[in-house]
């Protein structure tokens, strides 16, 4: 006499929980990689944001900020105009072994004297290449633009 049992066996179980485990494992991996892709790209965004900074403060004053008055969290200004309220700060986890050093503060140097010689540089290092950028390495901005390789 067969029995009218309904239910599913312990092998179909089982390979419907190693589906799902498969799934959200693929799924983990995608989003880890999606968070480095946008930190990467706040990075850059961050460089843009003080390189405008900086570019406006030159025309109202004919030169760029001292190396010391642009630090992390800090505002870029001259008197009353301000350019940047607070200059940005790199996103965490550093995204790359060799960029140990850009962990806490892009790194901003002055060059020059007012007028013509007046430049600047600012370091900061990328977890993955972007757009010809080359990752895991320290990058350099200037006025001139993002320095690729």
């Amino acid at each position: 006499m067969k029995q009218g049992k309904k239910g599913f066996t312990l092998i179909e179980l089982l390979v419907v929980i190693a589906i799902i485990g498969l799934l959200s494992t693929l799924s983990i991996l995608a989003l880890n990689q999606a968070r480095a892709r946008a930190r990467d790209a706040k990075r850059i965004s961050d460089v843009r944001q003080i390189q405008t900074a900086l570019e406006l403060y030159y025309n109202d004053s004919n030169n760029y900020p001292t190396t010391a008055s642009v630090t992390a969290g800090a505002a870029i200004s001259n008197g009353t105009n301000i350019y940047l309220a607070a200059v940005p700060i790199p996103p965490l986890p550093t995204d790359g072994s060799n960029c140990t050093a850009y962990t806490t503060a892009y790194t901003y140097v002055r060059y020059g004297a007012a007028g013509t010689t007046a430049s600047y540089t600012i370091q900061y290092c990328l977890g993955a290449t972007v757009n010809n950028i080359t990752g895991n390495a320290a990058q350099t901005a200037t006025p001139a633009g993002i320095r690729l390789p």
